[in-house]
């Protein structure tokens, strides 16, 4: 069967058919790897194995993520997967948080942290704060010490256990202790809490497992990555990884066959082979959570993103806001309160289809009752 294409001409959605392999249409295709429309999966621990890692700093948009990524979203299933230890919140990649399936957890941290210690020792450095090695470990003890005793620690159980100790230090300078814990495999997420972040011991989360060699680990991260992102660039994973553009070839090449090139507007995006393709439908509209992986995974947003719309989407600093597809297509801005849900179009003049619209508000209403 020929491929459908769908492009943009003048604000309008139109279908062309192309047998052409480097007529692909990445858009549709970016929908279905990233099971946002058909997915796959039932529960919330297969699709964070599915996607390798998912953006995590928002709490409620991590939550929706994940969910809406399965058949049946459910808030209260996304709570039980979280604090079964079947998924996990730490710091990873990029010096921030991301959700990973605990058969990953382990793997991802020995292949992800060296570069994220560097990179985070840079950030205290010209924060001009300095942490020698020997308060580096002092600490770390402590803190394992007072998780232990909550087995699901707050920041403010961390802050209290270290000044019964006698030990005060600012704000700034915990987050890269406790940071650093994370990047060693020590720390981890806790329990579930509505805006607040909590901390267990690695070991007690999860049980232990036979490590994987630095290639078979970067093997299983980079097929992660271009099964879930696909069509995706090597620019793309490497923004998206945070690792050195000399690891992503190597991952790319580990793959072999497995991953072929389509070009597409003059870039040359990888695939596989398998990538679904059936399942687009259009008029279809989606609410995406700020920090959602349909816009963090790629350096080339621009497939889905207008580049005059881009600052509605996220700002310089990398703060990304909530927004509504259409068809693939960024084409507003929502908001929630409560049971309320407000949807505010980049163009007056861009008419969102209501019925659609209508089903998903309803289905991100459902969720949260579910």
């Amino acid at each position: 069967m020929p491929e459908s294409n769908l492009f943009a001409v003048q604000g309008e959605f139109r279908i062309f058919v192309s047998e052409r392999r480097d007529r692909m249409n990445p858009v549709a295709r970016r929908l279905l790897s990233q099971q946002l429309i058909c997915p796959q999966f039932a529960t919330p621990k297969e699709v964070v194995s599915w996607m390798g890692a998912v953006q995590a700093q928002d709490h409620k948009g991590m939550r929706w993520a994940v969910a809406m990524r399965t058949k049946k979203p459910s808030l209260k299933a996304f709570q039980k997967a979280f604090n079964a230890g079947e998924i996990v919140r730490f710091h990873l990649m990029r010096g921030t948080w991301q959700l990973v399936a605990a058969e990953d957890y382990r793997p991802f941290i020995a292949l992800c942290s060296p570069k994220a210690i560097s990179v985070t020792k840079g950030w205290m450095a010209s924060n001009r704060i300095s942490i020698p090695d020997d308060e580096l470990h002092r600490i770390r003890e402590v803190l394992c010490r007072i998780v232990a005793d909550k087995q699901s620690a707050t920041k403010e159980d961390i802050v209290r256990g270290l000044a019964e100790r006698d030990i005060r230090m600012d704000d700034h300078r915990l987050s890269y202790h406790v940071r650093m814990a994370e990047l060693e495999g020590v720390l981890c997420s806790g329990d579930l809490l509505p805006m607040r972040a909590t901390y267990a011991l690695s070991a007690d989360k999860m049980p232990a497992a036979a490590p994987l060699d630095r290639d078979e680990a970067l093997m299983r991260f980079t097929r992660k990555y271009f099964r879930h992102s696909q069509p995706a660039t090597l620019e793309d994973f490497a923004w998206w990884s945070g690792l050195n553009l000399s690891d992503c070839r190597r991952g790319i090449a580990l793959l072999g066959d497995w991953l072929h090139t389509e070009k597409w507007h003059g870039r040359e995006f990888y695939l596989t082979d398998d990538a679904r393709t059936r399942g687009f439908q259009q008029g279809r509209c989606i609410l995406l959570p700020p920090f959602d992986e349909y816009l963090i995974s790629y350096k080339s947003r621009d497939v889905v993103l207008p580049l005059e719309h881009r600052h509605r989407a996220h700002d310089q600093s990398g703060t990304f806001w909530p927004v509504v597809l259409l068809d693939g297509k960024v084409t507003g801005n929502w908001t929630s309160a409560k049971d309320r849900i407000t949807v505010t179009p980049f163009h007056p003049d861009c008419a969102l289809p209501q019925d659609a619209l209508d089903h998903e508000l309803t289905r991100h209403l459902s969720y949260l009752s579910k």
